[in-house]
């Protein structure tokens, strides 16, 4: 059973391949459960955000797993090919090491990936599949994390993307305060860019939720107001400014909907930025005259600002990346012994148990405790000492000559030859 990572991110696949191969939270649980049901993995976590997609497993066959991920999203096989990465062992290790630490990012040094990943581990244990190999992995990952954080620059003046959505805005229309400001969903990304645009004092702020629950909890942060997602189609057509990031598995504004707006506005503009995946907004739609519509590979080009500078507290952290990622090759490298080691004490303790009691009979009809005890340390002596002895008498050549330097080392003796 080894180590496996695979999966596609902002490098390696657009965004139209990236939202067919999403995990919706909700769908998390199932899809786990479904993985190792399937015995493709004994132990699975799957990352899923909207530049990413990564499927962490214990695994002895690579091509069981990939085999369940075509599967399940219904692709054929040969299709996600061309975009996937797959790193075993050490590599899957360093892998995990750089997403956590925001090397791997869009935005170089972000941190809101290693809650993403906190969150994956989470429900991985919550279904029961994280098991002793992954567990160590992600404390190992978080722990160098944590390091980097704290020993190098790396997410110093980043802009994150939540800062780049203001800054998008801001090519369009001179000024936030005088705009209507609309955010669909309300979770942890829209939360993030509300603050950003609550902070420039928008005219209004108006988050639209499934549940209006949490669209009002949200709102009343920001000293806005609360609708559901049916009441869209009557308010699109005031807000200026419209950020999404739902869950949904469909589009919540199609073409339509966003084409009567524009003509109720009488075609003054509209910026419309979408960080869902899959997309919430049909892409369409940014074909219709002032409308600005952006998605999340979009904004690269703004969250690229700053860069340079944390490139070379990148080189510091990939070296303490490196580092960690060996120790944890040797992690897994002992972890690989104990089946032995645990076969090796069984193997012991049998023949512990076989001296004991034929001492114990000994003691029962009446004999010599002295002479018992003499009987059973010869026994013991020998019997453990059987399998070496027999090994050394019975080799030959090149492996003879490893067999002796193994007991030697083993026992902590040199040879007459030495």
């Amino acid at each position: 059973m080894s180590l496996l990572a695979f999966g596609l991110n902002h490098q390696t696949a657009p965004l139209s391949v990236r939202e067919k191969l999403a995990f919706p939270a909700q769908t998390l649980p199932e899809a786990l459960a479904s993985l190792v049901a399937t015995q493709a993995a004994r132990e699975a976590a799957i990352l899923s955000t909207c530049n990413r997609t990564e499927i962490y497993c214990a695994s002895s066959d690579d091509g069981a797993a990939l085999e369940w991920l075509s599967r399940y999203h219904g692709l054929p096989a040969a299709e996600l090919q061309p975009y996937l990465y797959r790193l075993n062992g050490d590599e899957a290790a360093r892998h995990a090491f750089r997403v956590a630490s925001g090397l791997d990012s869009m935005v170089l040094g972000e941190t809101q990936i290693l809650g993403q990943i906190k969150d994956a581990v989470r429900t991985a244990e919550q279904v029961g599949t994280l098991g002793v190999l992954l567990n160590g992995l992600f404390q190992k990952t978080f722990a160098v994390a944590k390091e980097v954080r704290s020993k190098t620059g790396v997410g110093a003046n980043s802009v994150s993307m939540a800062a780049a959505a203001v800054k998008l805005a801001e090519q369009i229309f001179p000024t936030i305060g005088e705009l209507n400001v609309l955010f669909i969903g309300a979770g942890e990304m829209i939360e993030l860019v509300a603050t950003h645009f609550a902070a420039r004092g928008p005219s209004c702020i108006t988050v639209a939720n499934r549940t209006l629950e949490r669209a009002q909890a949200l709102a009343e942060r920001f000293g806005g107001n609360a609708v559901t997602l049916a009441a869209l189609p009557d308010l699109l057509s005031r807000y200026d400014v419209v950020v999404t990031s739902t869950a949904s598995q469909l589009p919540i504004l199609g073409k339509g909907m966003v084409e009567r707006a524009i003509k109720v506005r009488r075609h003054r503009p509209m910026f419309m930025l979408d960080l869902a995946v899959p997309r919430d907004i049909e892409a369409e739609a940014g074909a219709l005259n002032d409308v600005f519509l952006y998605t999340v590979d979009d904004i690269a080009s703004v969250v690229e600002v700053g860069r340079e500078a944390r490139q070379f507290a990148a080189e510091e952290a990939e070296t303490i990346i490196t580092s960690r990622a060996a120790e944890f090759a040797d992690w897994i490298k002992r972890r690989q012994t104990v089946p032995l080691i645990r076969a090796l004490r069984d193997e012991s303790d049998r023949i512990r148990r076989l001296a004991l009691e034929a001492a114990q009979k000994q003691l029962a009809r009446g004999e010599d405790p002295q002479k018992v005890l003499e009987i059973l340390s010869v026994q013991l002596t020998n019997k453990l000492m059987h399998p070496p002895t027999q090994a050394l008498s019975s080799g030959g050549g090149a492996d003879r000559d490893q067999l002796v330097q193994a007991v030697a080392r083993l026992y902590r003796i040199q040879s007459e030859s030495e």
